[in-house]
């Protein structure tokens, strides 16, 4: 939510509306995203270290 205001700011400027209703599934997944990602990286990190 740090950056919220950034891409508020851009998005603003390319013609889209922003609202915290319509910003919720999007950071749903990009959180799921990210969250994969991190277990994927721990994954990896640890196999390397074995």
């Amino acid at each position: 939510m740090k950056y919220l205001p950034e891409a508020k700011e851009q998005l603003e400027k390319s013609g889209i509306d922003l609202s915290m209703e319509a910003i919720q599934p999007f950071m749903n997944l990009f959180t799921t995203v990210m969250a994969e990602a991190y277990e994927l990286g721990k994954s990896d990190a640890k196999s390397e270290t074995e």
